[in-house]
């Protein structure tokens, strides 16, 4: 039944809401099992994916695993609960699933205002739960007072690497000043951004908080405008004349956590140039494993597939 935990011994069935944290962690564990065992056949995701049965004891490979999830969330999504969206559930399922590395913003970032305590309360989940795993991405919203103060605690304080924006949300659009203001100190600060084109379908939307997905026509005459800024595209949905359109501009990127099935992965990383295409699972909010299989069974040879896990983002990590 959804919602209920494994029975313990002596305790019966306990409600999923009453679970401590590392509880929480292995009930997530079990119940994100299959019947399924996802290889690679590639240095990139040799980690293998084990899925055994529900009552398996997940077993974690001790090898290094060479997959970076560039698109994770931390903490709780406004709406609903979802698993393993406390830190140390979510780095138990990373380990499960053999992921070296993930880039993880803040659900908190979508509504709250202070966005300086959003950062840094992320930074320190990261720190303290990630066993080196997460990376954080910071929240920059330039609708907001300060905001230039905050891409400088980003980068200064926190150290990041790059930072995370959601204009829906935010309330601007891409063809505002100042969002290519941001971009420009980004760009100077040698940052990148990650642009969530989405983060829920908008058919399942609280009725009093509908947030269309971004409108990213103005996208490539921006960022072909900037030199040295680089875009990473998060839960976009390729649709062909668009992905098209935005990938004859160097600077902007793709993940394929909204990407249907496994013909469509290789379809996506065929049709852009080299180096444009990095794993994202968009978990937890969708399921992390689903994005792995749908990766792991493409008819993508060897290369394309190390390409797409690993080493399309640790490039682009490197070179900002």
């Amino acid at each position: 039944m959804e919602g209920v935990a494994p029975s313990t011994p002596g305790h019966g069935c306990r409600c999923r809401e009453h679970l401590s944290n590392a509880e929480e962690s292995s009930y997530y564990i079990t119940m994100s099992m299959d019947r399924r065992t996802m290889l690679s056949g590639t240095a990139a995701s040799a980690a293998v994916i084990a899925l055994g049965t529900s009552n398996a004891t997940a077993k974690v490979d001790d090898s290094p695993p060479s997959i970076i999830d560039t698109n994770v969330s931390l903490f709780q999504w406004p709406f609903r609960r979802l698993p393993a969206a406390e830190p140390s559930a979510l780095v138990a399922q990373l380990k499960l699933f053999g992921i070296r590395k993930a880039w993880a913003g803040s659900y908190e970032a979508l509504l709250h205002r202070d966005v300086a305590g959003v950062n840094e309360r992320l930074t320190d989940a990261c720190r303290s739960y990630g066993e080196g795993r997460l990376v954080p991405i910071g929240t920059v919203n330039p609708s907001l007072p300060d905001w230039a103060e905050d891409l400088r605690r980003c980068h200064e304080v926190h150290r990041m690497a790059g930072i995370r924006v959601y204009p829906n949300y935010h309330d601007y659009d891409l063809s505002s000043p100042v969002f290519a203001r941001l971009l420009k100190l980004t760009a100077q600060r040698g940052l990148f951004v990650q642009l969530a084109v989405a983060m829920e379908d908008v058919r399942t939307q609280h009725p009093l908080v509908q947030v269309k997905d971004v409108e990213l026509r103005p996208l490539a005459d921006l960022v072909s405008g900037i030199p040295g800024v680089r875009v990473q595209l998060l839960n976009h949905r390729p649709r062909t004349a668009e992905l098209l359109t935005l990938a004859k501009v160097d600077g902007i990127h793709f993940d394929i956590s909204r990407v249907d099935d496994t013909s469509g992965v290789s379809r996506i990383v065929r049709a852009l140039p080299r180096g444009r295409v990095m794993f994202g699972s968009h978990a937890p909010f969708l399921i992390q494993q689903a994005a792995l299989i749908r990766s792991g069974e493409t008819d993508l040879n060897e290369g394309e597939q190390a390409d797409l896990f690993s080493r399309n983002a640790a490039a682009f990590i490197r070179n900002v």
